[in-house]
C-alpha cells in the first residue's frame, strides 16, 4: 500500500485537475450559449436563402448556374476540414479527421487535397495528405466577412480548374450532448430538384432571373461555408462541455476513492502504532 505522504500528493493533484475541468465546462458552457443563439439565429435565412435559389433556379431552362454548376470529371477533390484549434474536447476533431480520410479512400486513385480550418485537423492531416492552405487564425474572428473571403478563395479554386470538385466536412450542431459528421458538396453546385406539387409564384423580376441566380450564388456559397463553421464552432464548445463535465465526474470518483483509501491507511498507522506502544509497554512490565 502506497504511504500517507504519496496518497496525500495524489489527493492534491486530483483536486487541481478537478478545478481545472470545472472551470473549462463552466467557459464552454458560456461560449456554447452564444454559439449556440448564432447558428440558431442564421439557420432561418440560410434555408430560405436556398429556398429561394432553388425556387428560382427551377423556374430557368439551361444551366442557370453557369460556372458554378460545371460537371466536370473528378481527376482533383479539395476537401475543406473544419476542426477546432484546441483539444479536450472528446471525439469532436478525431471524428473530422476520420471523415476526411475516408474520402480519400472514397477518392481512391484520385488526388484528394486538404483545405484545414482549425489547427487538429491541420496537425494530424498533414502527416497523411498535403495541406493546400490552413486558416486556423479564422476563429480568432469568426465573422461572415471573414468566412467570405475564405469561400472566394475556394470558389476560384474551383472556377480555376485547379479542383473539379469541393467537399465540406464538419460537425453539425444538434445539442450540447451530439453532434453530427456532415459532408456536404460545396462545388460544383447539385442540380436543383423542382418540387412540382407547388405553384410557382408569379413575380416580375427586375433584372433577369439569371442575373438574379448568378448574383444569389455566390452569397449563397458564402452562406453554406459560414453556416458550417459556425455549426463546427457551438458543437466544439458543447463536445467540450460535455467532455469536461464527465472530467470532472471522473475526478470526483477518484478523489473519493483516494480518500477512502488515505483513511484506511491512517487508520492502519495508527493502529500499528498503539500496537508497538502496547508491546513496549508489556515488555517494560516484563
Amino acid at each position: 500500500m502506497a504511504n500517507l505522504k504519496e496518497i496525500r500528493n495524489r489527493i492534491t493533484s486530483v483536486s487541481s485537475t478537478m478545478q481545472i475541468t470545472s472551470a473549462m465546462k463552466m467557459v464552454s458552457a458560456a461560449k456554447l450559449k452564444k454559439a449556440q443563439d448564432a447558428i440558431t439565429a442564421m439557420r432561418p435565412y440560410a434555408e430560405k436563402l436556398t429556398e429561394l435559389l432553388q425556387s428560382l433556379s427551377a423556374t430557368l431552362e439551361g444551366d442557370a448556374g453557369g460556372k458554378f454548376t460545371n460537371q466536370r470529371e473528378i481527376k482533383k477533390v479539395l476537401v475543406v476540414a473544419i476542426t477546432s484549434n484546441r483539444g479536450l474536447c472528446g471525439a469532436f476533431n478525431t471524428n473530422v479527421i476520420k471523415a476526411s480520410k475516408s474520402r480519400a479512400v472514397f477518392y481512391a486513385g484520385k488526388q484528394v487535397d486538404i483545405f484545414a480550418i482549425g489547427k487538429k485537423g491541420n496537425d494530424v492531416l498533414c502527416k497523411v495528405l498535403t495541406i493546400v492552405d490552413n486558416q486556423s487564425s479564422i476563429f480568432d474572428s469568426l465573422t461572415f466577412d471573414n468566412v467570405a473571403a475564405i469561400a472566394e478563395v475556394l470558389t476560384q479554386k474551383f472556377v480555376d480548374g485547379e479542383y473539379d470538385k469541393i467537399e465540406l466536412v464538419y460537425n453539425q450542431f444538434k445539442n450540447a450532448a451530439t453532434q453530427i459528421v456532415q459532408t456536404e458538396q460545396f462545388l460544383p453546385l447539385a442540380p436543383v430538384q423542382s418540387d412540382f406539387n407547388i405553384a410557382p409564384a408569379d413575380y416580375i423580376f427586375e433584372p433577369s432571373k439569371e442575373e438574379i441566380v448568378l448574383t444569389l450564388i455566390p452569397k449563397s456559397l458564402k452562406m453554406q461555408l459560414y453556416k458550417a463553421i459556425r455549426d463546427s464552432y457551438a458543437s466544439e464548445h458543447g463536445a467540450r462541455m460535455t467532455a469536461m463535465h464527465k472530467a470532472t465526474d471522473n475526478a470526483t470518483e477518484l478523489r473519493n476513492q483516494l480518500k477512502l483509501t488515505y483513511n484506511k491507511a491512517r487508520q492502519a498507522a495508527i493502529t500499528n502504532e498503539i500496537l508497538e506502544i502496547v508491546g513496549g509497554a508489556e515488555a517494560l512490565n516484563g
